[in-house]
This record gives structure tokens, C-alpha cells and sequence, in this order.
């Protein structure tokens, strides 16, 4: 059989707080390569140690050069490849706390300042010892402030394209040192002409803006969100003018949450894969990105890079895929795939929605989501529990993220609707509804969040290291305070402390951006409004 790819592999965020344990990769790895995986990238901002930088990933679990070298031996063992993936301008918010790196603003480094070479030099210095490939991802993506705050000050205005083009020359001089061949996201190179979009329909794209990528760089065009394969043809066909070396990058979708969607992750991808095999893109991977905690396990994501997996090889058929998911895995595929099922309690038409993460999280009184909700709907959790408990009951490798599932469905039986209930009876000034919320529901649902916050604890143990846990310890810790408060609440007003609760005084509104796309997913943000963030660019 014909191999359409040279490389197939997965790209596994390694920044948002999870940093995957040594453990953790030994279990995965090697289902990846059984699959048929021949590749993973290590995505690292800040979270490896560099020679000479003891702020550059301080406190955050970084890999040491000996747990570096002993991951790429284990993938070499494997006959796997592993590709580190940094940052080398942007997304790196997490060193400039410490006062000890140029920033321009935002995550931006400050291009120009030979510190920021010097920092540069040795990451890629270090990076060399510990990994056998000589090809390095260096990032460069989403830098939309480029040159807009210090930079600004000390150069004056230049345009983000000629910024791009001198940073990026100096960072490939540098790696070229260490033998490095470069890759780079490809988005900064289409924004600026397009009124910042970065996908586009099949374009012309300017010469000076082809100029502005090297030779010798491969660009990487990244892409999760279209689901027909002409959106993805085009954008191929306008990558193909700046090289013949373009990478494909799609998703793996498992930053929304605890819980993924690995049909969403079938849905983008299928048509990905058949553009870049019609278009003759040699080699593809797929990004395991973190957002907002790295919640989701990456074991909950077997079945659909399974089926994507077999599908790159050119098998179609699938009762085939399914009938060799079951040998690999121990579990039919339709029933690990019902995993997702804790987002279905919303309809699942324009694309993917977490309704088990932004109501996890929505406030009891200050909830603006229960615009969102439907009454009766969570009723629908007590049979997701029900499912995801029998098939945890059925695995012992996998049995711990239905677990987690499941006692997370078990918290939103009662929690989806508790928000809406309790301005419901509160509207009709019927207290004795408001006291049976106050001392069963309330009651019933922290004692399940504690349950939750052991199993997804128990999770992450068991996958990562523990850096990053303590991010969902402050939610969780959180999440339990303020329940007990608002309960509190209700008995004072109940029992004539207090003769309003004035948060639920106020009508609840249309909350258009949930009607529009209810893909929320930033839990400390969206638990209240009562959250405000000063904006600065102050370096």
C-alpha cells in the first residue's frame, strides 16, 4: 500500500500546567506507535531547562536535560521521533513574571535586544544535547502585539512584517549553528494582509510576504476548525507559494475541559487528511493543545486519534477501525467514544460546546449562563453518569478518566440547573423551595464536587506531573467555598436575616455570545462578571 506520509505524529502541549510525567509518556507512546504514529512533539514555552536560565521554568515542572535525553531514547526505542516545539517570540507569558527577560509586551519578547538572542541561543544549545532530530518547531505564532509596546518606545513604529522577517532571520542564524532545520507556525504571514485573518480562501499572496519567509524554513499551517476539505485545499494551495515543505498541523480537540470531543476531532480531521494526501503534503501532525489547565486526559482521546490514525494509512472501512480499536484498547469503540458524552446536554449542530466546564464553574447567583440552560435537561446527566460508571467498571487501564467522567456528570445532575432553580423560586419568593435547595441540593452538591476534585486528581497523578494541580485545587477549592456561601445565603434569607439576595434581584439577560457559540472556556473569567482584568501593556 502506497504511504501518503512521511511523518504522521501528535503534538502534545506540554505548557498549560500539565506537564506530562515520565510514567505518563511511557504509557502513551507506545499505544501511539501501535497505532501507527511515528512522531511527537514536545510542546514546550517555558517548561525545559535551559543552560544558564534557572528562571526559565521555574517552579513549573520543567523536563531536565536528563529527562529530555531519556524520553527521546525511550521514543528512539520505539522507532518514534521526537521534534521539540518552543517559542521563540510570543507565548510566553509565564517568564516575564519574574523580571529576568526583555519583553516588549503581552507574552512578546523583545526582538532586537541581544538578551533575547543570548536566551534564544541557549535554549537551542541545550535543546541539541537532548534530542537526536535536527528539526526544532520554533513557534512565532499569535504575536499579535509584536513591536506595539517597548519596542515601540525604543525603535518607533515599524510594521509587524518587517519586525518578523529580521527576528526570524536571527533566530534561523542561531539554530543553524546546532544544525537545526526550523519550522514555524504559519499565521503571522497571512494576518497583515487580511485584515488579520490567518484562514483565508485561495489567494495570491503578495510577493514581499512570500519574501518574508526563508528558504531554508518550513512553514507550518495550522488548522481545527474547518470540516469540508475545500476550506482546507485552499489554504494548502496558498501555503505551497511560500514552500513545498509545508507542514499540516490540525487538532486533537481536548482543551475545553475535563471532558474531549473526539467526534469534533474526527470531523476536522477527516477532511484535513484527505487535502493534505490530494495535495501531497508529506507530513501531518496533530496538536494536543491545553487551554485554560490542561484538563482533559490524553488516554480520553484513544479513539479518535485511533480512527485518524488508520485513516492516514488509507482504511476506510469502519467496522475495520472499530474491530482493531477493540483489540488495541479492550473497549468497543462507540462506547469509548460516548466519553464526549457530558457536553451532549446542549445540541451539538454548529460545532463543539462544554456545557460540563462553564456550568461546572457558573456562579449560583451571579449567573449570567443559566441563560443557557434549559429546564429538565439535567436530568440527562444521571444516565451519562450511569453509562460512562459501567464502562469504567469494564477497563483497568482506562477505567480512571470514565471515572472522572462520571462523577463529574454525577456534580451537574444537581448543578446544571441548581443557578436557575434558585432565582426561580427566589422570583416567586417561595421559601420553602429556597430552604429544601438550601439544605438538600446544596448540601448533596458539595459533597459531590469533593468526590469529583479526588477523581480528577487521581487523573492527573496518574498522567502528569504534579506542577499545575494547584490551578485546579484554587477552582475546585473555590467552586466548594462559594457554595457553601451562597447556601448560607439562602437559609439567612430564608430564615429572615437578610431580606433580599440582591445578585438575584437583578433579570437575568440574553447572553448572545452563548446563543452564538457556547464554547466558554475560561473558568476563572466566566464563573462570575465579577472578574475584571486591567489591561496593560506596560513591559
Amino acid at each position: 500500500m502506497k504511504k501518503d506520509f512521511d511523518t504522521f505524529g501528535v503534538m502534545i502541549d506540554m505548557s498549560r500546567n500539565a506537564v506530562m510525567s515520565i510514567d505518563g509518556l511511557k504509557r502513551f507512546l507506545p499505544l501511539l506507535k501501535r497505532m501507527g504514529y511515528n512522531c511527537v512533539m514536545l510542546y514546550t514555552e517555558d517548561t525545559y531547562e535551559v543552560d544558564g536560565e534557572p528562571y526559565f521554568g521555574y517552579m513549573r515542572g520543567r523536563y531536565s536535560k536528563a529527562e529530555m535525553k531519556e524520553i527521546d531514547a525511550f521514543a528512539s526505542e520505539l522507532g518514534m521521533t521526537v521534534i521539540p516545539c518552543i517559542q521563540t517570540l510570543a507565548h510566553l507569558n509565564a517568564i516575564f513574571r519574574w523580571g529576568m527577560f526583555p519583553r516588549d509586551c503581552d507574552d512578546i519578547l523583545m526582538t532586537d535586544d541581544e538578551r533575547t538572542y543570548e536566551l534564544i541561543d541557549r535554549m537551542l544549545s541545550t535543546l541539541s544535547e537532548c534530542f537526536k532530530s535536527r528539526k526544532i518547531h520554533i513557534g512565532m505564532d499569535e504575536a499579535y502585539m509584536l513591536g506595539r509596546g517597548r519596542h515601540l518606545d525604543e525603535f518607533g513604529y515599524e510594521k509587524v512584517d518587517d519586525i518578523m522577517k529580521r527576528h526570524l532571520h536571527r533566530v534561523i542564524e542561531i539554530a543553524k549553528k546546532y544544525g537545526y532545520e526550523v519550522m514555524l507556525w504559519s499565521d503571522m504571514f497571512f494576518r497583515s494582509w487580511n485584515n488579520g485573518a490567518i484562514h483565508i480562501p485561495e489567494s495570491v499572496v503578495p510577493k514581499e510576504i512570500i519574501e518574508s519567509v526563508p528558504k531554508e524554513a518550513i512553514p507550518v499551517y495550522w488548522d481545527y476548525y474547518h470540516t469540508n476539505e475545500e476550506d482546507y485545499s485552499g489554504m494548502i494551495k496558498n501555503h505551497k507559494q511560500f514552500s513545498d515543505k509545508t507542514w499540516f498541523a490540525g487538532g486533537a480537540w481536548c482543551w475545553e475541559g475535563v471532558i474531549p470531543f473526539n467526534r469534533y476531532t474526527l470531523e476536522t480531521m477527516i477532511p484535513a487528511i484527505d487535502a493534505c494526501k490530494k495535495h501531497k503534503i508529506r507530513n501531518v501532525f496533530i496538536t494536543m493543545w491545553g487551554d485554560d489547565g490542561a484538563e482533559c486526559s490524553h488516554f480520553s482521546q484513544l479513539p479518535s486519534l485511533y480512527y485518524l490514525s488508520q485513516y492516514a494509512k488509507g482504511i476506510t472501512d469502519e467496522e475495520r477501525i472499530k474491530a482493531g480499536f477493540k483489540r488495541l484498547v479492550g473497549i468497543d469503540f462507540d462506547e469509548f467514544m460516548n466519553i464526549d458524552c457530558p457536553n451532549d446536554i446542549v445540541p451539538y449542530n454548529d460545532g463543539p460546546k462544554n456545557p460540563s466546564k462553564y456550568m461546572l464553574y457558573s456562579d449560583y447567583f451571579n449567573d449570567f449562563l443559566d441563560y443557557t440552560v434549559k429546564e429538565g435537561a439535567g436530568e440527562k446527566y444521571v444516565e451519562y453518569a450511569s453509562q460512562l460508571r459501567a464502562t469504567a467498571k469494564k477497563s483497568r487501564k482506562y477505567g480512571y478518566v470514565f471515572n472522572t467522567a462520571a462523577v463529574l456528570c454525577d456534580v451537574m445532575a444537581i448543578k446544571y440547573e441548581l443557578g436557575l432553580r434558585t432565582r426561580k423560586a427566589y422570583e416567586a419568593r417561595n421559601k420553602e423551595e429556597l430552604e429544601r435547595l438550601a439544605r438538600e441540593d446544596y448540601v448533596r452538591v458539595e459533597k459531590l464536587i469533593r468526590i469529583y476534585g479526588r477523581a480528577f486528581e487521581k487523573q492527573w497523578f496518574l498522567d502528569n506531573k504534579p506542577h499545575g494541580f494547584d490551578v485546579q485545587d484554587h477552582r475546585i477549592g473555590a467552586l466548594l467555598y462559594r457554595t457553601d456561601a451562597c447556601r448560607r445565603r439562602i437559609l439567612d434569607y430564608t430564615g429572615g436575616k437578610i431580606d433580599r439576595i440582591e445578585e438575584l434581584d437583578e433579570a437575568l439577560l440574553p447572553f448572545k455570545k452563548a446563543e452564538q457559540s457556547a464554547r466558554i472556556n475560561n473558568a476563572p473569567l466566566y464563573a462570575t462578571v465579577n472578574i475584571v482584568h486591567h489591561c496593560s501593556v506596560t513591559p
